[in-house]
């Protein structure tokens, strides 16, 4: 009768098992975003947006946080990560923005039902989403607003950087929540500009 080697395969579990207890922490970020305006009862008919689709590239479509290093390197940063989809984090956070800056609830995101034609539908495509930590976050995005009723869509771009405010991760992402506000607003007000 021969014994199986049964020490071989508990170092290597033992090997594992300490490698696990050494992983650094991970920290989630989310955006910030402006809150939801306050229900008013004077609204009788309130405008209704749908936001989507919005894409951003590909580099930056990951979990983990991408910070520019030198004009031609990145850093994908293993332990800074968005709390979600970073696309679904900039639609969330676009959404309660344009909800406040255009006073009304009834902010959608595409992949959200909604019964009838919305009165504007806005789609985003972000062209550029850089991050330099402790120096800069910058912004450029493409946006087309639809109205109901076929008229010819109006497209504008807006570029913004916003300064980072401190060394950490999170001051960074602050950066991106203050640029996107400021796109936001640019939405807003060209949505108030061409009725």
């Amino acid at each position: 009768m021969t014994r199986s080697p049964r020490w071989p395969l508990v170092a290597a579990f033992l090997i594992a098992l300490s490698g696990c207890a050494g992983s650094p922490a991970i920290d989630y970020y989310t955006l910030d975003a402006l809150p939801y305006p306050e229900a008013r009862g004077d609204d009788s008919a309130p405008l209704t947006v749908l936001l989507g689709p919005l894409s951003l590239p590909e580099m930056v479509d990951r979990p983990q946080l991408v910070v520019r290093s030198g004009d031609n390197r990145v850093e994908i940063v293993d332990t800074s990560r968005w709390a979600q989809p970073l696309k679904s984090e900039l639609a969330r956070a676009l959404a309660a923005n344009l909800a406040r800056d255009l006073g009304t609830l009834r902010v959608f995101l595409a992949e959200q039902s909604l019964h009838g034609e919305p009165d504007i539908s806005v789609s985003v495509d972000v062209l550029r989403f850089e991050s330099r930590l402790g120096v800069e976050a910058v912004m450029e995005a493409r946006w087309t607003i639809r109205r109901k009723g076929g008229a010819a869509p109006l497209t504008g771009r807006s570029l913004i950087r916003e300064t980072v405010q401190g060394k950490g991760y999170e001051f960074l992402v602050a950066a991106h929540g203050r640029a996107l506000a400021r796109i936001s607003r640019e939405i807003a007000e060209a949505i108030r500009r061409n009725p």
